[in-house]
């Protein structure tokens, strides 16, 4: 479980693949100074496991489906990515509820500067903007934000400068692929209620006189 507050952004140092997977090498700074083998690690909102690590770097596997989810294959050798280590228990909770499970991918469309602040217009599929909500909270890159306006085809985020020089969302541009993770609780109330709805409307079928009568009591 993560809390959406980037610790500090790593340089990728190395990527090898095989096949439709690969291994990440990344330096690192701040994390170091409490990492173990097996620990998760959110790289630009993706939950990895580490499998490896020296004084300044560490490694991760990346799976197929991780990489068809994500934007990590678009990640090159000086890339800088975001990074989290998992929330611990005795910390403040400054973010929101992040579970490090990318709900996929969405473009930037727009980037502009309004005084203080960058606004970011990012279009992603109906699918996720279901559970994206006015003034909600949405993890972009791993980043904890909140909803400033929502369209149709996407969302708007409105980024103060703290946020900009601390994690990757300040280098992206018009046209770059960010990771999406919807609010999980957002995600569990649909689920909850969806299934509410169906398991009512069947139970309201009940045996009425139609059910006897198709099945021969007349």
């Amino acid at each position: 479980m993560f809390t959406g507050i980037i610790e500090e952004m790593g340089i990728i140092q190395e990527i090898k693949r095989t096949g439709d997977s690969f291994i990440l090498t990344i330096g690192a700074d701040k994390i170091m100074d409490d990492i173990h083998l097996g620990d998760s690690i959110a790289i630009n909102g993706v939950c990895l496991t580490v499998t490896s690590y020296t004084n300044n770097q560490f490694s991760v596997d990346v799976m197929p489906e991780t990489v068809k989810a994500t934007s990590l294959v678009a990640l090159t050798r000086g890339s800088k990515v975001n990074l989290e280590r998992a929330m611990a228990a005795g910390g403040r909770f400054g973010g929101h509820f992040v579970s490090g499970h990318v709900d996929g991918t969405g473009t930037i469309i727009t980037k502009k500067k309004v005084e203080n602040a960058v606004y970011y217009e990012i279009e992603t599929d109906k699918e996720m903007l279901k559970y994206i909500i006015l003034r909600g909270s949405v993890a972009v890159d791993g980043t904890s934000l909140t909803v400033f306006g929502v369209s149709e085809n996407g969302f708007t985020l409105s980024i103060i400068p703290h946020t900009l020089s601390e994690t990757v969302l300040g280098l992206k541009s018009k046209g770059d692929i960010v990771n999406i993770e919807c609010d999980m609780l957002g995600k569990y109330v649909s689920h909850f209620l969806v299934n509410a709805t169906v398991n009512s409307a069947k139970k309201s079928l009940g045996i009425t006189e139609a059910f006897l009568e198709e099945n021969g009591f007349k």
